[in-house]
């Protein structure tokens, strides 16, 4: 019998992680990204909401291995920054010149939180999410190991948590609501915890990672 992914242990959930992203690649231009937040099946009435421009961005998931459970680490975006300020999100930005999505993302982590490449290991790719504002980001997602010293630029980051990986793919924390865009109401999910929420982007890219671990 099959056991729901955020009932698996530690081990067992990191194993599925590996074996999910293993063979994952960073896309290229001819793959069409997801519009961020919305509903699977409304991606085709977003898209005339888009701008026609993509600006190549990319993030990093960082999921800490901490000894009893694993867990996702977070920013709180500073409230005076022109996009998405005081969001929850991922580190990470745009890719530059010379530079794949794997480069931006270690870099923007590095330079947003301070967090060193040696505690990171990469386990692969998220489909890209196409936001409202332009950006087209790739999720890179990273397996962290603790010991690691953080050192926040607090010009872009209030604050950094984390929350319970199983708690994020627990389909009783997923909350459906509608977005109006437009003139057409769109389907998007939340997911709170304690007194935050996480919604947009960042909500879109744990609903696809659940539901890739939702099918090993």
């Amino acid at each position: 019998m099959k056991v729901a992914a955020h009932k698996l242990d530690a081990a067992r959930l990191l194993h599925n992680l590996r074996s999910t992203l293993q063979h994952t690649k960073p896309p290229d231009d001819s793959v069409m990204p997801l519009v961020a937040g919305i509903d699977l099946t409304q991606q085709a009435q977003a898209l005339p909401y888009l701008p026609t421009r993509r600006v190549p961005a990319a993030v990093l998931v960082p999921i800490i291995q901490h000894e009893a459970e694993l867990t996702v680490l977070f920013t709180e975006r500073a409230s005076h920054l022109k996009h998405h300020a005081g969001q929850i999100s991922f580190p990470g930005g745009r890719i530059e010149e010379q530079e794949d999505a794997l480069q931006a993302a270690l870099r923007e982590t590095k330079e947003e939180i301070g967090l060193s490449q040696e505690y990171v290991e990469v386990l692969g790719y998220l489909p890209p999410h196409w936001v409202f504002t332009g950006y087209c980001v790739t999720p890179v997602v990273a397996l962290v190991q603790p010991g690691f010293e953080l050192q926040i630029d607090m010009g872009e980051v209030a604050s950094v948590f984390e929350v319970p990986l199983r708690y994020l793919i627990d389909p009783a924390h997923h909350q459906a609501r509608d977005r109006l865009i437009g003139e057409i109401a769109l389907r998007v999910y939340d997911l709170p915890y304690g007194e935050r929420r996480i919604w947009g982007a960042t909500a879109a890219i744990l609903m696809n990672l659940y539901r890739l671990l939702a099918d090993t």
